[in-house]
């Protein structure tokens, strides 16, 4: 197991107006964008952890992961062919997480936007980490919820794996299975030919965070293989 706790960040106003896809931006709102990053970089650290873990008991709609059964079609198709997985949480941490706003919605939606900026700051420094200590060349991602296939619930699962990740990175896992900080992230990277992206097997039409265009045919795909 792996933990990474001085992963650097360094934010530019330029990138993070960008991030708000505002018609116009006027000079207060560049002015809020500098205050939150200079407040930001004083405290910001975020961190990752991950671990080597091995793939066994394939079967139909499930798979174990170090002894863990987890269970999800797309998952054991993704993995059929891959024995080394690396199961791993990521967040922007608690220490940005912890900086007070005043009763400014603006202030209050910016300073989401970096963190959001952060942790995929975080998970881009773990993927980075990953692909060069390990030689993986090519990996993807998949994380519990963000496919009906993979519930939410199995985060309860994944965290097993670690042990206390409180402890370890201050990311707690609350009864509902949402995580605290809320910009975190848990799932598990694999190696792969062909780039996954769960997006690309999800129909929302209205969706920020999507990473890929929604491709039925790689459902039906998904669905006939066993």
């Amino acid at each position: 197991m792996e933990v990474l706790n001085s992963i650097p960040v360094r934010l530019e106003p330029e990138e993070v107006l960008r991030k708000l896809h505002l018609r116009k931006v006027n000079e207060d709102v560049e002015r809020k964008v500098q205050e939150l990053i200079e407040a930001v970089h004083l405290v910001v650290r975020p961190k990752a952890v991950y671990e080597v873990s091995y793939v066994d008991n394939k079967n139909e709609d499930s798979l174990y992961i170090d002894g863990i059964r987890f269970t999800s079609r797309v998952l054991r198709v993704n993995l059929d062919k891959v024995g080394r997985v690396f199961p791993y949480v990521a967040t922007c941490g608690r220490e940005i997480d912890e900086i007070a706003i005043p009763d400014d919605f603006m202030k209050s939606y910016l300073l989401d936007v970096i963190k959001d900026m952060v942790l995929r700051s975080s998970i881009s420094y773990l993927q980075d980490c990953l692909t060069r200590n390990y030689a993986l060349g090519q990996v993807s991602r998949m994380n519990p919820g963000a496919l009906k296939d993979w519930p939410i619930t199995q985060q309860k699962e994944l965290f097993s794996i670690f042990g206390k990740v409180e402890d370890l990175i201050g990311v707690k896992l609350t009864e509902s299975f949402l995580m605290i900080p809320l910009k975190s992230v848990s799932g598990i990277f694999f190696p792969t030919q062909i780039e996954f992206k769960s997006c690309q097997l999800c129909p929302r039409e209205v969706c920020s965070g999507r990473r890929a265009p929604y491709a039925p045919d790689l459902v039906k795909k998904y669905r006939e293989k066993i």
